[in-house]
């Protein structure tokens, strides 16, 4: 290897180099570095050396080819505080050993089977709303996802906690803001009020994860859910060992933890960017109407809403969950014809990758149509990796698809979302990439949606030609109102099987 060629450089300023304009607006401070020195470029922050790699290539190096000369860096390192040895943050053998005892819980006959659990929390969601009112929906999608996560993998219902429990998760996310600060040992030390209410936070949330545990292991019952599998399972690979209450612990905290913020952060963004654009939100509709006609999504329907896919994809290209990834090289290794010295930390960021004009022309459009067939093949694979990538890649990908395309497609047969005034939306880049301040937005049922004042409306007396010609006229001229001229037709025929 040429250890002479060293990459371009951002100095920065003095001593803390980078570090005051990360942590002012780091997707700021990314893209421009990335636009003025290219595929990569090393900068300081504070004591530390970063090197930022912005080329799909070099990043499907450090994730795939090579991902056994990278570790975590300081940020899930520091994240162990919280989630302890989970998937998220253990490495080596005993990371591949928690992935096997874990991975049979996202296959994908599991997942059909969480989809109506999935529809149900949404169907319950918009049953609670109103016409007209205005709702915070990052704390709405918050509260749905992290119901749903607590009944698939958990068997639990944490509906009445969401609330709480959504606080407690969001003084936990706080903490992280000092992963660049070079005092970040030090203030953990001291007796602040944000380390109070980080160790509050983390007791409220252990709380839940052992009596969840603890309820489970009383019945000693499969029940069919990933806690029961976690408990039953033997490492028949390794040595044939099962999970201790430790470990249990943290595998199920980190997936509690992870499987609803990204889902929640993803599908607000959506209905933002939806909210702002109505000729994609009318497209959507349109393909949502055909598809479902009338009726609540099935896990087959997934593969059919094949736009509803594509507007969720586009939403998290322009507002990636996971916003940047970090890696430490474990000895020398070179990239292009740059050598980047071992227990360096290698930044990678799909905010930046993602709004990259070679592999995304305006990028700052929101445009579904970029993900139809042919031109999501004609991209490289790693200039879009929301997920992450490799062997590390996020075990509950498959999971997070099925939820989002249901999920939207659940609420919007029913409502539109606009935005409501007085408010700047901006991202706020935590561990995830969360809208600051929320997000409120204005709720108007549509009007294909089935009204109140036809939800009483009987067939006791209606003939079945007269029903039958009922239908014809609304198939041919008010598409969306199919179901309910379907629903009469069935009780009609039911009243006719009692009589």
């Amino acid at each position: 290897m040429n250890q002479t060629i060293a990459p371009p450089t951002s100095s920065g300023k003095p001593l803390v180099g980078q570090l005051l304009k990360f942590r002012r607006d780091p997707l700021k401070l990314l893209s421009d570095l990335a636009d003025q020195h290219g595929d990569v470029v090393r900068f300081k922050m504070g004591p530390r050396t970063i090197y930022l790699l912005n080329n799909p290539e070099y990043i499907k190096d450090v994730l795939v080819t090579n991902n056994r000369n990278f570790v975590k860096s300081r940020g899930l390192e520091m994240a162990k505080k919280f989630l302890g040895e989970g998937l998220l943050t253990s490495e080596g053998e005993f990371h591949r050993r928690q992935r096997r005892l874990t991975q049979p819980a996202f296959h994908r006959q599991r997942i059909n089977a969480y989809a109506e659990v999935m529809v149900d929390y949404a169907e319950r969601a918009c049953a609670r709303w109103q016409d007209g009112q205005t709702l915070n929906i990052a704390q709405e999608m918050m509260r749905l996802t992290l119901s749903i996560v607590g009944k698939t993998l958990f068997g639990a219902n944490v509906e009445d906690e969401a609330t709480e429990i959504g606080a407690a998760l969001t003084d936990v996310m706080q903490l992280f803001e000092r992963i660049t600060s070079p005092f970040a040992a030090l203030l953990e030390l001291l007796p602040l009020r944000s380390n109070r209410r980080w160790l509050k936070a983390k007791e409220r949330l252990d709380s839940t994860m052992y009596r969840i545990i603890n309820e489970h292991r009383a019945t000693g019952a499969d029940r069919g859910d990933l806690l029961s599998m976690l408990l039953l399972a033997q490492d028949e690979e390794g040595d044939g060992s099962s999970m201790t209450d430790e470990q249990l612990r943290d595998e199920a905290m980190t997936l509690f933890v992870a499987g609803h913020e990204t889902t929640a952060n993803a599908l607000t963004w959506t209905w933002y960017l939806l909210s702002q654009h109505p000729e994609v939100e009318a497209k959507l509709h349109d393909e949502i109407d055909a598809v479902l006609a009338g009726q609540l999504p099935k896990p087959d329907d997934f593969a059919r809403l094949t736009y509803t896919e594509m507007v969720l994809t586009e939403a998290m290209r322009l507002y990636p969950p996971a916003w940047t990834l970090g890696r430490r090289a474990l000895s020398d290794y070179q990239v292009g014809e740059y050598v980047i010295p071992a227990n360096s930390i290698v930044l990678m960021s799909p905010w930046v990758i993602h709004h990259d004009a070679r592999y995304f022309p305006d990028p700052f459009k929101f445009d579904p149509d970029r993900w139809k067939q042919g031109a999501r093949e004609a991209r490289p694979k790693f200039s879009y990796f929301p997920f992450g990538g490799g062997p590390r890649v996020c075990i509950g990908e498959q999971f997070a698809w099925m939820e989002g395309v249901l999920l939207i497609a659940t609420i919007a047969r029913l409502w539109k979302m606009r935005l409501a005034p007085d408010q700047q939306i901006k991202p706020r880049p935590m561990i995830t990439l969360r809208p600051a301040g929320g997000m409120r937005m204005e709720l108007t049922r549509r009007a294909s949606a089935l009204s109140p004042s036809t939800r009483g409306f009987s067939s006791r007396g209606v003939s079945d030609a007269a029903l039958e010609q009922a239908r014809a006229i609304v198939r041919n001229h008010v598409p969306a109102e199919r179901s309910l001229v379907d629903e009469l037709i069935e009780e009609r025929r039911m009243e006719v099987e009692r009589e």
